[in-house]
């Protein structure tokens, strides 16, 4: 395939050129209810031609090697275009040239179980919750996504790697007859299908909160101190600050980019956020970005300190810093965009029961459901909570949302655990392009000041 490529973008009259070729397998299971109503099992494949000539970037995507000469006038063509219209030519950051095959280790390689073992796999989580006669309905899946991927560029770099991602997530929805509620479950990885086996107790876990929350108050509107568990402040991480440390978001935006200068003070001093894919048998591990460059960890604040940011070749030269390796693509469909990869608040030192001990009175918020950011203000939906005190976790209560603005919210984190969490599965991350393996985390977290919405 390296030839088949390299023969390719040989034919590209232009500054630079890269082609990503890339094999999609893909697979669904769905139940809902006790009804199997979907199993998909594809595979397609094509190519991303990207064209830099004259100032002017441009790309193509096709799916027929046959087509490859006339995707390479079209986008030389768009590329001219491009150029003779924008204010200042694009340039791309240099990186090391790189030939290299990574295939990484897997703990089972989902590609040799058979799909009934996978549909009864589901089938045996779907029907845990299923037993109890107040859970009125499940919406339970299995995906697996396999990109296997070839990357050459005209600079010599020549990659491949393969990216695999399965896991099972869904809904548990609970009714007494007067109000309903549903709590999320997920796991998976990119480590292999084992990571999906032995899950009976997280079902079985989430089940009995479905159903406790049909007896729970509705949380008391307010302000309220908080410690947030790992899958929240997580969220937190990515929606709120994530998004803004990805250059192409902000670059356009003169206030977000005067916010957001490296070297600014935005949070308290216990604060330190980093996004490193490079963490192995985690959700959003790779070694390559879909612009062969080196994957690497980015510290991007320390000691509440702003201090890196999340770059692509052509945002690291217009910026004038350094590259991190976060230019991804959904898959063979589309160039690629900045995108996180495993961005998590670092440890901190304190134990769960020093921060519900040090929180007294206040509320401790649990799983995210839902939530939207404006700018640099967010508000977000919690599954479920627990009343705290004199330090002492008490009732649960439903029906919580928690707003506020982002600047203010890291400047109110006074406690930072020690029990760091990393996202296992779940919906992805949508930028116009859908990152299932997108992965957030944190440990629990003790924020002041918390606006929180009940019913």
């Amino acid at each position: 395939m390296f030839e088949d490529l390299k023969t390719i973008i040989s034919r590209v009259d232009a500054n630079y050129a890269d082609i990503r070729y890339e094999i999609k397998k893909e697979i669904k299971i769905v139940f809902n209810g006790k009804e199997l109503t979907n199993v998909t099992s594809n595979s397609t494949d094509g190519y991303v031609l990207r064209i830099l000539k004259n100032g002017g970037l441009s790309s193509v995507a096709f799916t027929k090697m046959e087509d490859a000469d006339e995707a390479i006038r079209s986008a030389t063509r768009n590329a001219m275009l491009i150029s003779e219209n924008i204010k200042e030519p694009v340039r791309f950051a240099k990186t090391e040239i790189i030939k290299d095959t990574f295939i990484p280790k897997l703990d089972e390689d989902p590609r040799n179980i058979l799909l009934s073992e996978k549909i009864e796999l589901t089938k045996k989580y779907n029907d845990i919750p299923l037993k109890h006669n107040n859970v009125v309905t499940t919406n339970v899946g299995y995906t697996e996504l396999i990109r296997e991927k070839y990357f050459v560029s005209t600079e010599g770099s020549e990659i491949r790697e393969d990216l695999v991602t399965n896991g099972i997530s869904g809904l548990i929805t609970s009714s007494d007859g007067n109000i309903f509620q549903n709590v999320r479950v997920g796991f998976g990885g990119s480590n292999g299908f084992a990571v999906v086996r032995n899950q009976d107790e997280e079902f079985q876990k989430k089940t009995s909160i479905v159903l406790e929350l049909l007896k729970a108050k509705p949380i008391e509107g307010g302000v309220y101190k908080v410690v947030i568990n790992p899958d929240l402040a997580g969220v937190f991480t990515h929606e709120a600050f994530g998004h803004f440390s990805e250059a192409d978001l902000i670059e356009d935006n003169p206030s977000m980019r005067d916010k957001m200068k490296i070297g600014v003070k935005l949070g308290n001093d216990i604060v330190n956020i980093i996004d490193d894919p490079t963490i192995p048998g985690q959700l959003g591990f790779y070694k390559y970005d879909d612009e062969g460059v080196r994957a690497r960890p980015t510290q991007l604040m320390k000691n509440g300190v702003l201090v890196g940011r999340l770059h692509s070749r052509r945002t690291a030269a217009a910026f004038g810093e350094p590259l991190s390796g976060h230019c991804i693509a959904e898959d063979y469909r589309y160039a690629p965009i900045i995108r996180m990869g495993n961005i998590f608040i670092e440890p901190g030192e304190g134990t769960f029961d020093d921060l519900v001990s040090e929180l007294e009175e206040g509320l401790y918020i649990l799983d995210a459901k839902g939530g939207q950011t404006s700018g640099e203000n967010f508000t977000f939906g919690a599954q479920y909570g627990y009343l705290v005190k004199k330090g002492k976790l008490e009732e649960i209560v439903r029906d919580i949302n928690i707003s506020g603005n982002l600047y203010r919210t890291l400047e109110n984190i006074s406690a930072v655990g020690n029990d760091l969490e990393l996202f296992k599965f779940g919906g992805g991350c949508g930028k116009g392009q859908t990152n299932i393996r997108s992965c957030f985390g944190a440990p629990h977290i003790l924020i002041d000041n918390v606006v929180v919405g009940g019913e």
